[in-house]
C-alpha cells in the first residue's frame, strides 16, 4: 500500500515509493501506446497520422496542465515531444504496415 512522502520513514521508503509510482507511469505509458496504435485505424495517410494541428493543440493542454501541478511547463513539453515523436515513429510503422494490407 503506498504512502505518503511525509510518511516515509527513510530514504529506502522514498526510493521504493519512486520506484513504485515509475512502474505505474511506465504501465500507463504501455495503455497510451494501445491507443496510439489503435487510433492508426482511423488514419487516411501519413501527415493524417503526424497531426501536426492535433500535437500542438496537446503540447499546449499539457504545458497548462504541468502549470496547475506545479511542475515547469518546458520541461513537460520536452517529455511530451520526445515521447509523441516516439509514439509517431511506431504509428507510422503500424499504419504502413496495415494499410499495405488493404
Amino acid at each position: 500500500m503506498p504512502i505518503t512522502p511525509e510518511e516515509c520513514a527513510s530514504l529506502d521508503d522514498v526510493r521504493a515509493e519512486i520506484d513504485s509510482l515509475d512502474r505505474e507511469i511506465i504501465g500507463l505509458l504501455g495503455r497510451r501506446a494501445h491507443y496510439v496504435q489503435a487510433a492508426a485505424r482511423f488514419k487516411t495517410s501519413e501527415r493524417h497520422v503526424a497531426a501536426p494541428d492535433r500535437q500542438a493543440a496537446m503540447l499546449h493542454a499539457r504545458r497548462e496542465w504541468a502549470e496547475v501541478a506545479g511542475l515547469d511547463p518546458d520541461v513537460i513539453e520536452d517529455i511530451y515531444r520526445r515521447l509523441v515523436a516516439y509514439f509517431i515513429r511506431r504509428e507510422l510503422d503500424h499504419w504502413r504496415a496495415t494499410s499495405q494490407l488493404e
